[in-house]
């Protein structure tokens, strides 16, 4: 949630700052505004709304070229929506502007010390408060501008992404990071810099970047290779220059009308790039190298504990399944919110799995680190190389799913689910749980997912003409089984997110002990109803449902009779293996969310309150 930008150089700031934002509208934001400094003055525009409006606004006040600047979309957490509180903020003397990311918790009383020292306040935010902070120091010491961001960030406890510009030193900026992602691009021979939430604003202009870990600060200015200091004992650091595989077209909506059906759409790709070089048929063998390196601990660990957040979290209860039952290890899957506060028992016998798209999310991380601090060992699986859990574990692996900018999370939740069910059975493999003609068939079967799901896609015309007829719905049910009981989760998660409609998941099992309550003629129910895992018994869900004059709409495998004769409408998937099934039966449902959100007017990729990442509490 939130996005930087800021950019110091030759170039016009503007259009680069503004085309940033943009491309960190993803993220989820109520506010926006920009600074940018023309060599004489700051001038600041700053409105709630979109970047559009922002637009309008700059159109207003901007004087002309500038070639420092820096930007920021705001989600509210200290202060309502308003042009006063969004970013960036200046200090009292408006020399200081900065733009932050996370939550300072101790603003209130900082912002009293230092309104007993004669500051005033514009905003609500514990931003305001920090640059004033940094001013106030700067003033007092006597000290330079990185020195003061230093000093006074050793003051706060929260969590930041920061970039500060001094008016009185105009050839640098400040940026600084604990617990929210920041990335540096570095323009050719130094000669301008640019800084961001991530990579996305600034892939046309350079491929190097660096990544700040938490506890860095970068000071950066135009012409001289960025100087990293540790925040807390000043300690220089080399600085790691990565080379972005990000591509500009990877980030275009490439002809679809949003990037949720873009991404949709992607997901033969994705998931062809998640298998290739790790799944190898021909060879029999499926080779992760994060697993391989660490077998050892895997076949010798007595529990897995996966922790993950949303539809993470869904990918989380489908490797359940995949791991008890292939590689026979016992597994707990945990929200990371509450994995995090409470006391849970942890040994340096346990794995914990920590997934996540963006490898930021602040839940993740900190269930992270309460499990190394326990002992122990920490295994990866996220999207975004160089993300901060790609970091901090102790192993992983990436889903290699590319960008996924649509909030609604898809070719990242089949992806992981990819990866985790390759995980599975290389470890029963290795432990002898699987037989060999078992592990082939499922290393043959999972080749041709992406061709499956290919195939799928081609009933988009049909799923929209369901979607026409439940447009109106204002709750739905959805149930399933064994490994498409997390399907039917993430597929009312889907429905919810992007559509506001109320939709709840649950093992069709569980369908009588409540839920039953409220079908109704009205009452949609989406029943994936695959042939293989317990047929019968979701047969019999469903002719419940129909006494009840609810509405089915039913997942079935190619060539069903049965459901078929019973469901009011029916969307078929291609035959395959009950394990490997959520990858095919989610396609439909990512679909029907998408139809429906968009028939009803919904912004598909920037759903009302949700952020792609949510890297504060």
């Amino acid at each position: 949630m939130c996005g930087i930008t800021g950019y110091i150089g030759y170039r016009d700031a503007y259009p680069i700052i503004i085309n940033g934002l943009k491309r960190l509208e993803y993220r989820g934001y109520d506010s926006a505004g920009v600074m940018l400094y023309d060599g004489n003055s700051i001038n600041l525009s700053k409105v709630k709304g979109k970047v559009s409006v922002l637009e309008e606004r700059v159109q207003e006040n901007n004087s002309g070229q500038s070639i420092i600047g820096i930007g920021h979309t705001r989600w509210a957490t200290h202060g309502i929506p308003n042009d006063l509180n969004s970013h960036p903020h200046l200090s009292q003397s408006g020399n200081l502007a900065i733009v932050h990311n996370g939550i300072i918790e101790n603003y209130a009383s900082l912002r009293k010390e230092l309104k007993d020292r004669g500051y005033t306040f514009r905003s609500d935010t514990d931003t305001e408060v920090l640059v004033n902070l940094i001013e106030e120091i700067k003033i007092q010491e006597g000290v330079k501008l990185g020195e003061a961001v230093q000093i006074a960030l050793n003051q706060v406890i929260g969590a930041y992404a920061i970039v500060v510009f001094d008016s009185e030193k105009p050839d640098e900026m400040v940026v600084a990071k604990l617990g929210s992602p920041i990335a540096i691009g570095i323009g050719k021979d130094n000669d301008e810099f640019f800084v961001a939430s991530d990579a996305s604003p600034f892939i046309e202009y350079t491929k190097d970047a660096i990544y700040l870990e938490d506890g860095e600060m970068a000071i950066i200015k135009k012409g001289r290779e960025v100087k990293i200091h540790k925040i807390q004992d000043d300690e220089e650091v080399d600085p790691n220059i990565q080379q972005l595989q990000l591509s500009l077209d990877q980030i275009e909506k490439g002809g679809y009308e949003h990037f949720m059906l873009k991404e949709i759409h992607e997901q033969p790709e994705a998931i062809t790039d998640t298998i290739r070089g790790r799944l190898l048929p021909e060879q029999g063998i499926i080779k992760i190298s994060g697993l391989e390196n660490n077998m050892k601990r895997f076949l010798n660990a007595e529990r897995i504990i996966i922790v993950a957040c949303g539809t993470s979290w869904h990918a989380g209860l489908v490797a359940e399944y995949s791991f008890e039952e292939f590689a026979r290890i016992p597994v707990e899957v945990e929200y990371a919110s509450e994995f995090r506060y409470r006391d849970p028992v942890i040994t340096e016998k346990d794995i914990v799995i920590a997934i996540s798209q963006s490898g930021e999310t602040a839940d993740t991380l900190a269930a992270i680190k309460m499990a190394k601090s326990k002992g122990a060992f920490v295994f990866g699986v996220c999207n975004v190389v160089g993300s901060s859990i790609a970091r901090i574990n102790d192993s992983g692996v990436y889903t290699h799913a590319g960008p996924e900018i649509g909030v609604a999370s898809t070719k990242a939740f089949t992806t992981q689910i990819t990866v985790l069910t390759l995980m599975a059975l290389r470890l029963a493999r290795a432990k002898g749980t699987i037989t060999s003609a078992d592990f082939r068939l499922y290393l043959q079967e999972m080749e041709l997912i992406p061709k499956k799901v290919a195939q799928l896609l081609q009933v988009d015309k049909h799923v929209k003409e369901i979607a026409q007829r439940y447009l109106l719905s204002t709750n739905c049910l959805y149930l399933g089984r064994g490994y498409n009981f997390p399907v039917a989760l993430e597929g009312a998660l889907k429905l919810k997110e992007i559509s506001y409609i109320h939709a709840e998941g649950y093992p069709a099992a569980e369908m009588k002990h409540g839920p039953i309550a409220l079908i109704d003629d009205r009452m949609p129910v989406i029943v994936i109803a695959t042939n293989k895992g317990h047929y019968d018994k979701i047969v019999s869900n469903i002719q419940e449902i129909k006494s009840r004059s609810g509405k089915i709409i039913a997942i079935v495998t190619e060539g069903d009779i049965t459901v078929k004769e019973m469901a009011d409408h029916v969307i078929e998937i291609p035959e395959t293996e009950e394990a490997l099934s959520p990858l095919l039966t989610t396609i439909p449902l990512q679909l029907l969310s998408y139809y429906i959100a968009v028939m009803r007017g919904c912004n598909v990729d920037q759903p009302r309150n949700l952020a792609k990442s949510v890297t504060v509490e």
